[in-house]
């Protein structure tokens, strides 16, 4: 029972039922009867007077309601009963055959014998505990155990209340770290959490923004002494020099726009539409082989998500220019299964060691130094695609393939093929 309510609840319907118990058989012994062996002597005296008065006036006797009978009283005899009252008549001085029976659930009849042969057939009162009694007991704890689960499931979900409304917030975090506002209410300790949570995320959120502008900042002000330094490279006399220059300064231009465009997928909210995943596969394929990328498309399945055109076209295109660059040459697929969504990648390049493949969507990764000399951009593509894609709540997932080279695939939640054919 991993569940924090049940818990409460259980906890809250055991103590209830533990204290009726307890408090029911407290009260069983407290307000019990008396024990027929220290009631039954009166009774037994009173009895012996009447037998006396039967076998002195019978008729007087039977004026009082008295019973002369040729046999006991018929019903099971209570043997035990029986031999009280014997025993009670003994002590009085007047040992007689007495028999106690039973007629009914709710009757107790006394027989004595007369010297006679005769029986005095009395009604004597019922000592033990009211017929039924179980049942009735049974019966009261069964309303108990009822009520107290009510009662428990109803006072756990109050105090389960506040809590929920926190673990909505949290399951609600948005793609850069900050809750949406939880309300201040319920117990102090609740309060006090939904307090802290609101401050956390508004530092967050300014801690973020902080960072955007700073990356932002940067990548713009880079432009003006990068221009500069264009226009002083094109005066380089010397070919080769002048075009190592132009070189890294199309490189560090290219660091710019990256970083650029980070912060735009990280603060941008593109509207959510209709969008056909395999066409816009198919799309990014036929540019991409127009410039001279290694890329075939495999199966394109006919699927349809919800999410922003132009924002999942950059980051189907990112992966797909990274696959072809990095990878020699790489075949992508759309295939989906129930309501998932696949776009697969493999490509035949040499892979990413296991060690690092966990730090592949870092802004600026690369895998060693020498290969960022090999291969043109910033290191962002795989990090603005990841951005992007958590952005509408689909995944990357990265594996290296066996004898060798890298698959990706990319999830997103699939509206089906009869919208996608509508």
């Amino acid at each position: 029972m991993k569940s924090l309510g049940a818990r409460l609840a259980l906890l809250l319907l055991t103590a209830i039922v533990l204290v009726v118990i307890t408090s029911s058989f407290v009260a069983s012994l407290v307000m019990r009867g008396p024990k027929p062996e220290s009631t039954m002597e009166p009774m037994a005296r009173q009895l012996s007077i009447l037998a006396k008065l039967a076998e002195a006036d019978r008729a007087a006797a039977i004026s009082a309601g008295v019973v002369i009978a040729a046999v006991p009283a018929g019903g099971h005899s209570d043997e035990p009963l029986s031999g009280f009252l014997m025993e009670s008549l003994l002590r009085t001085g007047d040992p007689r055959p007495a028999i106690v029976s039973r007629p009914s659930s709710r009757a107790t009849i006394a027989s004595l014998r007369l010297p006679d042969g005769n029986w005095m057939v009395m009604p004597i009162p019922e000592l033990g505990p009211p017929p039924g009694g179980w049942k009735n007991l049974a019966g009261w704890l069964g309303l108990i155990i009822t009520g107290s689960v009510l009662i428990s499931i109803f006072a756990a979900s109050k105090i389960m209340k506040p809590l929920r409304l926190l673990e909505r917030a949290s399951a609600e975090i948005g793609p850069d770290g900050t809750l949406p506002h939880v309300p201040e209410t319920g117990p102090g300790e609740i309060r006090v959490t939904a307090r802290a949570l609101n401050e956390l995320s508004a530092r967050v959120k300014a801690a973020t923004e902080s960072r955007m502008r700073l990356v932002a900042a940067a990548g713009h002000d880079l432009r003006t002494p990068m221009t500069r330094m264009r226009l002083r490279a094109e005066f380089i006399k010397d070919d080769e020099d002048r075009q190592k220059w132009l070189a890294d300064l199309e490189e560090l231009d290219t660091i710019a726009d990256s970083a650029i465009g980070l912060v735009r997928e990280e603060i941008s909210r593109d509207s959510l539409q209709c969008v056909r995943l395999d066409t816009i596969v198919a799309n990014i394929v036929t540019e991409l082989t127009s410039m001279g990328m290694a890329i075939k498309a495999g199966e394109l399945q006919t699927v349809t998500i919800c999410a922003g055109r132009l924002a999942i076209t950059r980051a189907l295109r990112n992966l797909l220019i990274n696959a072809a660059t990095h990878g020699e040459s790489a075949i992508v697929a759309v295939t989906h299964t129930g309501d998932k969504a696949m776009v697969t990648i493999v490509d035949t390049g040499p892979g990413i060691p296991e060690g690092r493949l966990s730090q592949v969507f870092e802004p600026f990764f690369r895998i060693d130094i020498a290969r960022q000399r090999s291969f043109p951009g910033a290191g962002l593509g795989m990090a603005i695609a990841k951005e992007i894609v958590s952005r509408f709540e689909g995944e990357i997932t990265v594996r290296n393939r066996q004898p060798r080279g890298l698959e990706q695939v990319v999830t997103f939640n699939s509206r089906g093929d009869k919208l996608a054919a509508g």
